[in-house]
């Protein structure tokens, strides 16, 4: 199947940290737009990840994102799968959604990681910043190279809903209203 099924989807936020985000180009509407995606996925009762990079250095997951601590790793390497447990959290057969910072070093290593483990990825190219917006392009660009789908938010919430008849779909379609 092409499109993602909220059932089989894991949704992998990649530091959204309080010391990094304030300086990620348009990172305002990044967040915004990862907050759609967390409410979304509690909706639809898709697991979540969060990772952090550094926490001494960069801080904890910014407020607005309230993550569940239990669903928080730190890491110090920028492949977060490089990081011990992540891919076993991951689950096995499990389509990984990627939000996150900075799109050109941990949200790339991270999705470049998953292609080579043979894991469908997805980055959410509107949910992703770098500080710099060239940087972003350039990490974007690389990815679909190497067949990471990139897709909107509205994409994943729709192709997560599957259907108009969805008895969640008010609730959804409200997100991004």
């Amino acid at each position: 199947m092409l499109t993602l099924e909220a059932q089989t989807s894991l949704l992998l936020l990649i530091d959204f940290q309080s010391r990094l985000t304030p300086a990620i180009d348009q990172g305002s509407a990044a967040l915004a737009n990862a907050r759609r995606l967390i409410a979304a996925a509690n909706i639809l009762d898709v697991p979540m990840l969060f990772t952090e990079q550094n926490p001494k250095g960069l801080g904890a997951t910014v407020p607005e994102l309230t993550p569940n601590p239990s669903n928080v790793v730190h890491k110090m390497t920028f492949d977060a799968i490089r990081a011990p447990g992540v891919l076993e959290r991951l689950g096995g057969g499990r389509t990984i959604v990627m939000a996150g910072c900075e799109a050109h070093v941990c949200v790339l290593q991270t999705a470049l990681g998953l292609i080579e483990k043979g894991r469908r990825t997805f980055v959410v190219g509107d949910a992703v910043g770098s500080r710099r917006a060239e940087n972003k392009n350039a990490a974007i660009h690389r990815l679909e190279r190497h067949g990471v789908e990139i897709v909107t938010t509205e994409m994943v919430l729709f192709e997560w809903l599957e259907t108009a008849e969805h008895p969640r779909f008010r609730e959804v379609v409200a997100l991004i209203r």
